[in-house]
């Protein structure tokens, strides 16, 4: 039977716990207390300037949330999602030059299927940080829609791996964000 939201639980049942066991197969959460990690061992490099820091590798289901870093102005990449791409600015600002809107720290942004465009960040950002979930795969693309190379779940786990070992965290660094 659903509640309804504004019904109040009686204060000592609102502070008890939940009394049943979880799924004895189900997942465990992940909790990142500083996700805008200070260490630079773990932001994962993609180029000079680029870099992102795993929160959630979804190997079951094919997705990734990560913040991506960018310390330089510039055109990064042009990709084809076809799946949706979910994004929160904390830092800075960037634009497609596909489109006539600027993502700005504290701005959200819907990228639906199919869409392909060009991220640039301005001259005048000296960093820019964005949380991104992005689903399934992210194809570069050439401005005719040729694919030039892919990013998926996989590609960002193997990424992270070599990354960790060769900064000495080790390889199972990563493991902390699979699911």
């Amino acid at each position: 039977m659903p509640v309804e939201a504004d019904k109040v639980e009686d204060r000592n049942d609102a502070l008890t716990p939940y009394q049943l066991p979880f799924p004895q197969d189900a997942a465990e959460e992940i909790v990142i207390p500083q996700a805008i990690a200070t260490d630079e061992r773990i932001w994962v490099p993609q180029s000079e300037n680029v870099s992102f820091r795993p929160l959630c590798l979804n190997a079951s289901q094919g997705y990734w949330m990560n913040l991506l870093r960018v310390r330089k102005s510039g055109v990064l990449s042009r990709h084809r999602h076809p799946q949706p791409v979910h994004g929160f600015v904390l830092k800075g600002r960037w634009h497609y030059l596909e489109h006539d809107w600027e993502a700005r720290e504290g701005g959200y942004v819907y990228e639906p299927p199919g869409e392909t465009h060009t991220l640039v960040v301005p001259d005048d950002v000296t960093e820019m940080i964005t949380y991104f979930q992005v689903n399934g795969v992210m194809l570069y693309v050439d401005p005719y829609g040729k694919t030039m190379g892919y990013e998926d779940v996989f590609s960002k786990i193997e990424m992270c791996r070599n990354h960790y070992e060769e900064v000495g965290l080790g390889a199972a660094y990563v493991d902390q964000f699979i699911r």
